[in-house]
């Protein structure tokens, strides 16, 4: 008789512990994509401030160009060719493939009509010195809104943060 009554103890033990055991799995599994959904969140946020640094420079340069009394297009034209170049990525014009879908993460027709939307390849971020961030149509674009009479430059990603795509959002983002 003592047998049963050792086994029967012995199944409630092995019981509670598997519960526990599950409960800390439960635990540990939330932890860890949580974890991850932040690093990947700072990755983000991090590329975009990079990006935004470097833009910065190109449109303080561009305004800079244009002056303070920008009153012939020429002026303005000169001013936009500080935008141009292999580092400084590629131009989105309405007829681009890519146009309609910035329009659906916030970017304006008009920015697309003015000229002031650009999309970076990898190979432009490479060549504004910032490695290992990659943009394509599978991991998202990064895209740049310049605006050279406000001396500004708005950095956006295509794939995003849980609906968010521009930097001024993403940085709002909390976990």
């Amino acid at each position: 008789m003592e047998k049963n009554n050792q086994r029967g103890i012995t199944l409630i033990v092995l019981t509670i512990t598997i519960i526990i055991l599950m409960i800390l799995a439960v635990i540990t599994i939330h932890t860890g994509t949580e974890s991850i959904q932040k690093a990947n969140l700072e990755g983000l946020k991090t590329n975009m401030l990079l990006i935004e640094t470097k833009a910065r420079e190109y449109v303080e340069n561009a305004s800079f160009k244009l002056g303070v009394n920008p009153n012939t297009d020429t002026m303005y034209n000169d001013a936009k060719e500080n935008l141009s170049g292999d580092d400084k990525g590629t131009v989105i014009t309405a007829d681009d493939g890519i146009a309609e879908s910035l329009l659906n993460i916030g970017i304006k027709q008009e920015d697309i009509d003015k000229g002031k939307v650009y999309k970076l390849t990898t190979e432009n971020l490479e060549k504004m010195g910032i490695n290992d961030v990659v943009s394509n149509d599978e991991e998202g674009w990064y895209i740049i809104v310049y605006n050279i009479e406000e001396t500004t430059a708005e950095i956006y990603n295509t794939t995003g943060y849980n609906g968010k795509y521009s930097l001024t959002d993403i940085e709002q983002i909390e976990l």
